[in-house]
């Protein structure tokens, strides 16, 4: 199984930043903790802070099993994003580490989860092992 995960902007501060909203882990630890909590799993990282990059990773990924997309905050905003998403048929969860649905009003929306199969939010790095475990498990059915 093979599985891409991809970061947009701001994601490289990670461990810099709000630890209260993003946790403390660097981005190059959270791929380690990832990569070492599921050795069955291939893993391709990917993080940019230029959403046609994350477009480009987007359309290429069809070769994966799944997806797990955090794009930061071009998920309130990114209609470009949203419609590559659509065009990817893959499994596809969207990453948030922070509680989205306790921030700002703007953050409510997210355009580009409403083309994944689901998201999950507020559970900082272990939502990205969370979406690991659904993405396996999502494929087994098949």
């Amino acid at each position: 199984m093979r599985i891409i995960i991809i970061n947009g902007p701001n994601l490289n501060l990670l461990g810099k930043r709000e630890e209260n909203n993003y946790g403390s882990i660097k981005l190059e630890d959270l791929e380690i903790k990832i990569k070492s909590a599921f050795c069955d799993i291939e893993f391709t990282f990917y993080q940019s802070n230029h959403e046609g990059e994350l477009i480009d990773m987007i359309q290429g990924a069809g070769n994966f099993n799944g997806l797990i997309l955090n794009p930061g905050g071009y998920a309130h905003t990114s209609v470009a994003i949203k419609d590559a998403l659509e065009e990817l048929k893959i499994f596809k969860i969207e990453v948030h580490l922070s509680h989205l649905a306790k921030r700002e009003d703007y953050r409510q929306i997210l355009l580009t989860a409403q083309s994944c199969n689901g998201y999950i939010s507020g559970f900082k790095e272990k939502g990205y092992l969370a979406a690991v475990y659904l993405i396996k498990a999502f494929n087994k059915e098949d």
